[in-house]
């Protein structure tokens, strides 16, 4: 394995240390067609902690006929338990109230919720408008921060929509700003079918930041179906964001969004990162031995061109 090669040439202006909020159990798998075993899932978040990974996205409490791989939260959550106890952050997603109180019965302490920008992926995903779902996370939000839980707000199609088009910023930052009423302590922005670039992402920054939206509180969560993840992910950086979602293998995507195609690898970004001086408490080596471990369960190999790189796959 050859990741030695990489020599660290900070760059002015990046910040020192990156979390990276892991998505590969959840948003990874939740595209799968054949079913995941609970007991898989189980061994790939704990081979994901023992790579370094801090904050794994675990699973959704949605309803099992909207996404079938993830019918098993109820089962595979308990046996993170003993990760909680070792400090890791183990965020779910809730779609409603209802999964909100399956994830409090369990101990989950920290859930995240999904609106979208466009009203053709609120109808897509959530059957709603854009304010009709808003209107619905309302009382989740509310009674999430009641019992002591962060809340993540997710926001996908924050650049385009494959039925709508180019999105204008100005819709992103009045759904941002309507989460951050709420109470969201952390915002996502999704760049949900890729076609984001370096440019955008800046714009929309700038104008999420003249708006009030604090860069301490936004993560960003680029998809690679053209090839801009690490280039817009690079800006977002040197804009002051330090929070980046990536998932193991580039596993991923989204199944009510054409052309959702897979998510910026965690081993291509932790490359780029070392390559920066910028540290993440992530064992590079140990990581790819899990997404090429997962590869294998999965039956095919890994999309990550890191992975391919260092594994020799």
């Amino acid at each position: 394995m050859s990741g030695g090669l990489t020599m660290a040439f900070p760059l002015d202006g990046l910040p020192s240390r990156v979390r990276v909020h892991e998505v590969g159990a959840r948003d990874g798998l939740q595209n799968e067609k054949s079913t995941v075993p609970v007991d898989v899932k189980a061994e790939f978040v704990h081979r994901l902690a023992s790579a370094g990974l801090t904050t794994i996205e675990a699973t959704s409490f949605v309803r099992p006929e909207w996404v079938p791989q993830l019918a098993d939260a109820e089962e595979l959550f308990p046996r993170l338990a003993d990760l909680r106890e070792r400090g890791v952050r183990l965020p779910v997603l809730v779609p409603n109230a209802r999964g909100l109180e399956r994830a409090l019965s369990l101990g989950a302490d920290r859930v995240a919720i999904f609106a979208s920008v466009t009203e053709s992926f609120a109808k897509a995903n959530l059957n709603r408008t854009v304010d009709e779902s808003l209107a619905v996370f309302a009382p989740v939000v509310a009674e999430a921060k009641a019992a002591g839980a962060h809340v993540r707000g997710y926001l996908s199609m924050c650049f385009g929509d494959p039925w709508e088009g180019p999105v204008p910023v100005e819709r992103v930052v009045r759904v941002a700003k309507a989460l951050e009423a709420m109470g969201c302590d952390e915002l996502s922005l999704g760049d949900t079918i890729g076609v984001a670039t370096a440019g955008h992402v800046r714009a929309l920054l700038t104008a999420l930041a003249e708006a009030g939206v604090p860069l301490a509180t936004l993560g960003v969560h680029f998809h690679d179906t053209y090839g801009q993840a690490l280039a817009n992910t690079l800006e977002a950086l040197r804009a002051g964001v330090t929070t980046v979602d990536a998932s193991a293998g580039g596993l991923g995507g989204c199944p009510f969004a054409r052309s959702a195609t897979g998510n910026l690898a965690t081993e291509d970004l932790v490359w780029m990162l070392r390559g920066l001086g910028i540290e993440t408490g992530i064992d590079l080596a140990s990581l790819v031995e899990t997404s090429t471990w997962m590869a294998g369960r999965l039956g095919r190999p890994s999309p990550s061109r890191t992975v391919r790189g260092l594994a020799g796959s």
